[in-house]
């Protein structure tokens, strides 16, 4: 895990472009993580749901900047069908990432990265990177950088009105 996180932090500080790169319109590699409240994270039971997972870390300025939005977001639309998985980067214990996550009022799922879920939807040459799933576990919408809260709601209000 360090030097896969290793490797991440050095490919970002040199700009290195991806190898591959997951595009939308494919299906969602599936994944399982756990929760900073030990709770299991797994994509197949979020099936019919608009899934937004967003790598992020704590030491990103534009990741630290688009997080209020995401609360916003999904304290508006949870009820409607938005669960969104913030998948830290850091190195660090879920008991050290918690005061992060408690003082910056993260009331969606956040869990630390495992090299699993690295691997399935990388390379990530830089973060934020979010990636927006429909209903039917497709990912419809990619996006390396600060995603603000119009695009976001944008995106869930479209994928939410199709069948």
């Amino acid at each position: 895990m360090k030097k896969t996180a290793a490797f991440l932090i050095i490919a970002l500080s040199a700009g290195l472009a991806p190898l591959a790169a997951i595009v939308p319109n494919q299906p969602a590699p599936a994944f399982t993580l756990k929760s900073l409240d030990g709770k299991t994270l797994a994509l197949s039971e979020l099936k019919g749901k608009i899934v937004v997972v967003n790598f992020w870390a704590t030491w990103c300025p534009p990741c630290r900047a688009e997080i209020p939005d995401f609360v916003e977001v999904y304290e508006q639309n949870r009820a409607k069908g938005l669960e969104i998985v913030g998948v830290s980067v850091d190195e660090m214990t879920p008991q050290q990432l918690r005061p992060f996550v408690d003082k910056n009022k993260m009331s969606y799922p956040v869990a630390l990265v495992t090299d699993k879920i690295l691997r399935d939807y990388g390379p990530i040459s830089a973060i934020p990177t979010t990636f927006i799933i429909d209903k039917k576990g497709i990912i419809r919408h990619a996006e390396e950088g600060m995603m603000d809260k119009q695009t976001l709601t944008t995106l869930f209000q479209k994928l939410s009105a199709e069948k």
